[in-house]
Order: C-alpha cells, then structure tokens, then sequence
C-alpha cells in the first residue's frame, strides 16, 4: 500500500462510533493531483472519511496514507500536506476575518504575508477588519476557503464547500479548484451536487452506511437510487 504517484491510499478503513462503523472496509487508491468526488446520502460516510484522511478522527480499523503518510503513526506530517474545510467554520467570531488568517497562519507555522491576497482572492478584501459576528453564512465560507488555503496543502478535503454560498460564491469555488488543479493539488469533494461534480471532478466514489459501493469515472457515476 505504498505507491509515489498515490496521493491518497486506504486499505480496509473502518471508524466506528459506539457499536455503529460510519466507515467499514473502505478501500481506496487516489491518484497525485486527481479531482474526486464523493458522493452519498447524509449519514453514508463522507465527512467522516475526510476527517479521518485529515487525522481529525482517529482509525479504528485497517490503514490510511495521505501524501505517502500513515495518518496514524505520522500524523504531523500528514497535517502539514493536507487542508481540511469541513461543516464547521471553528471562527473566532470576535476577532477581525484578517485577524482569523494571522491567527491561523501562526497555528500552522506559516508567513502570515498571503493573508491580503487571501482576504482578495475570496472576496472579502472590503471586510476585512469586520468580526466574523456579523459575517454571513456564505461570508465565512468564503473565509473558511481562505483559511483553507492558507495552508498551500498538497491534498485538499472538501465537505460540502458549495453550501451556503451564492452563485458569485459558486464560481469563486469553481476557479479556486481550477487553480488547484493547475498547481497539481489533489482534490477530494464531498457533495450532493451530482450534476456539478460530473464536470468538475475526474472520478467519484459511492459510500452507502461506511461501504464503498461504487467508484469510477466522475461522468459514469450512476444517478441516486440505481447503486
């Protein structure tokens, strides 16, 4: 379970949550720089499998690399090549959103000077010295997607990165993944919007109660109700 050109690899993954596995036997092998969708009804699996690669869940079951890493022995080096966007913003909701990036910036170790083109590139250059109090939803999505990428990760995880934002929101999304395509970064999106995921992504994988049930092409992904 060791290939170079493998940015995500796991081998038998289960987590379990009292006598439930979110995750069962989930084998997986993701090309470097792959875009992958990962699709399923609520509850199937899928932020738990992110944080999981993340190692902001712990294995209980089987193996998983991240950037060559094992996500349970290695588990500094995987957080240095990977960035998580998951539900939760974790915000400090009384600091500044530039305030928020520095802050992060220190956390991970990282030169706080992207943190302008950051607060540009999201668009939230304007309100940049607001509190993330009175940030909307969609507003600190975006400032989460700047956090995010405030890491320069080499694996990106995304859970449901389009809820919230609106359609200038959308097409924001859209270009930053065109861009971390371009810069070779590996992909994992988790989302509802089959449609959307068909164009964007290369492959998608299925999860149904913590089992991979499909995987393959993005654009032969089956629609709902037929895996």
């Amino acid at each position: 379970m060791d290939a170079p050109d493998l940015a995500v690899e796991t081998e038998g993954l289960g987590r379990r949550f009292g006598r439930r596995w979110a995750l069962a036997d989930v084998t997986l092998a993701v090309p470097a720089g792959a875009r992958v969708m990962v699709t399923g009804r609520n509850g199937s699996g899928k932020s738990t499998l992110l944080r999981v690669l993340a190692t902001a869940s712990r294995v209980d079951l089987g193996a998983a690399r991240v950037a060559g890493f094992d996500v349970k022995r290695q588990r500094a080096q995987v957080r240095r090549r990977v960035a998580l966007l998951g539900h939760h913003s974790y915000l400090y909701e009384a600091f500044s959103a530039r305030d928020n990036l520095v802050a992060a910036a220190r956390f991970l170790g990282t030169p706080a000077d992207r943190v302008e083109a950051l607060l540009e590139r999201v668009g939230l250059a304007a309100r940049a010295e607001d509190p993330v109090s009175v940030f909307s939803a969609g507003m600190r999505k975006r400032l989460s997607l700047a956090r995010a990428l405030l890491q320069d990760a080499t694996v990106l995880l995304l859970d449901e990165p389009y809820g919230e934002l609106d359609p200038a929101g959308f097409a924001l999304l859209d270009r930053v993944l065109d861009e971390q395509r371009a810069q070779g970064t590996t992909v994992l999106l988790a989302t509802h919007l089959l449609e959307h995921g068909r164009e964007l992504c290369d492959r998608a994988i299925a999860l149904e109660e913590g089992r991979l049930v499909w995987s393959g092409p993005a654009a032969d992904l089956p629609a709902p109700g037929v895996l």
